[in-house]
């Protein structure tokens, strides 16, 4: 009788190893599934609070909109500096930019802190228009630059800046900026 007992107890915990091998295995072939489905597909972020409308971001590619939201913000942050700004300026432009390029632009950041500190020189921008290029990852900003020294509006000039980016996964990150200068000679 302990035979038969001992034999049916073995049995009964064979199939119990067996079935739970088995959902081992089941749940091990879901998480490659579901692993490779997470890593292979686009990454989507909604972003809304401050667009007025709603907008999707996609590792698949740059929205034109997003690109020229993320500008407009970008030239107001780069192009509007005073001297009681500098460091809010300089942290704000760096903590955007590209880690690939965040060391060469924060040395010209600096030389600008540095001829700045202590003038009374403030510059503002009113922005007449953007352009974006979502492909090669460039966007150009037209607007009138102020200068201000004291409380003096010394010049307004029309100039043409443009920004270069650099979009990986869902990351927007700035790469460098500067004036778009006019060749001699060139109609515009």
């Amino acid at each position: 009788m302990e035979i038969s007992f001992a034999h049916e107890a073995s049995q009964r915990t064979l199939k119990q190893r067996n079935l739970l091998a088995l959902i081992c295995v089941v749940l091990g072939i879901l998480v490659v599934v579901m692993f490779t489905a997470a890593s292979t597909r686009d990454r989507e972020v909604v972003l809304q609070p401050i667009l007025p409308s709603q907008m999707t971001l996609s590792s698949a590619a740059l929205s034109p909109a997003y690109l020229e939201a993320v500008t407009r913000d970008t030239a107001q942050l780069a192009l509007n500096r005073s001297p009681e700004t500098l460091q809010y300026w300089l942290d704000g432009i760096v903590a955007i930019s590209a880690p690939e390029a965040r060391g060469a632009l924060k040395a010209k950041l600096l030389r600008i802190v540095a001829e700045q500190e202590g003038s009374q020189v403030t510059q503002f921008v009113t922005i007449n228009w953007i352009r974006t290029d979502p492909e090669n990852l460039t966007s150009q900003v037209g607007g009138v630059l102020h200068t201000i020294v004291g409380s003096k509006d010394v010049r307004r000039e029309h100039k043409i800046f443009e920004f270069h980016w650099t979009y990986t996964g869902v990351s927007l990150r700035l790469k460098g900026f500067g004036v778009v200068v006019k060749k001699e000679g060139a109609n515009q």
